[in-house]
């Protein structure tokens, strides 16, 4: 069990507008028809309505204490997975191309916001960033330092 550090945020990589089911993240994932991974990605998804959606419970642990227990891992950032918690939203690529952008909703935006600042109270100490700036990737196809100021945070919780 190690003291949670991070809170991740990713993107789906759907184009603008579908309507992706918090199921079909996990197909993608887990299983022979998905990547073969034991758990999903993300531990949360926020879904194009703003619905916040859990991936991953794990039975016996306790998702509010602070701390990731090994049961409550999930596969977002290679190296960072043992101290960090993801959340997912569905988007993240223009609606007609594959180039990245962000498609946050106003709803998801609002759910991400109360998401982000729910966990802090919880962990005064827990740094919000992207997934981009663990790996080489786009995702969540926006700027999360800029958005954490955006909403407020202070720069203590924000990975730079």
């Amino acid at each position: 069990m190690k003291k949670q550090k991070f809170l991740i945020i990713h993107c789906s990589a759907t184009h603008e507008g579908d309507d992706i089911r918090p199921e079909t993240i996990k197909k993608w994932h887990m299983g022979k028809s998905g990547r073969g991974w034991s758990r999903v990605g993300y531990s949360d998804v926020i879904t194009i309505d703003g619905a916040l959606h859990n991936l991953h419970f794990a039975k016996g642990s306790n998702p509010y204490d602070g701390f990731i227990e090994s049961s409550e891992m999930t596969w977002g950032v290679r190296g960072q997975n043992s101290h960090s918690k993801h959340v997912c939203y569905i988007g993240g690529l223009c609606k007609e191309t594959k180039d990245p952008k962000n498609t946050m909703t106003e709803d998801q935006s609002k759910t991400l916001e109360i998401y982000i600042k729910h966990e802090i109270l919880r962990n005064p100490d827990l740094k919000v960033a992207g997934h981009n700036q663990f790996s080489n990737k786009s995702c969540p196809s926006f700027n999360v330092a800029d958005y954490c100021c955006k909403i407020g945070l202070t720069m203590k919780n924000i990975h730079l």
